[in-house]
């Protein structure tokens, strides 16, 4: 399991703007230890990259889920795609991982919620 905080802490506070990735998919029955394995991996792997924000991920016992990167810009998002690790995660979920997937890329504009019993918003 992650370490990363979920939900993910504000993206908007420190930069004002952010990118957001959103990664909605239908798994597979394929390869589950592997997918997991590999899911922890990329999760990790983000993390580290350059004008990461951060992450937040669900799925269901129907193998709906959803992953929302968070990225400082859209160059950090793309510079993310393109890692070669990535690359061929990307690869195998198209070729083995998800029945059916779609992205989508977003400017996250505003957010505002209640963390730990404080209510937080963010307008840039």
């Amino acid at each position: 399991m992650s370490d990363l905080l979920f939900p993910a802490p504000s993206v908007l506070a420190k930069h004002g703007s952010a990118i957001a990735v959103l990664f909605s998919n239908l798994r597979s029955a394929s390869d589950p230890e592997g997918y997991s394995a590999t899911a922890e991996r990329m999760e990790a792997m983000a993390s580290q990259q350059p004008g990461f924000l951060g992450v937040e991920s669900v799925r269901d016992s129907e193998g709906r889920g959803i992953t929302i990167s968070y990225w400082e810009d859209r160059a950090a998002a793309l510079a993310w795609k393109a890692v070669g690790e990535h690359a061929v995660a990307q690869q195998k979920g198209r070729e083995k991982w998800y029945d059916e997937y779609v992205v989508r890329i977003v400017e996250v504009v505003e957010e505002y919620g209640n963390r730990m019993g404080r209510v937080q918003r963010s307008v840039p």
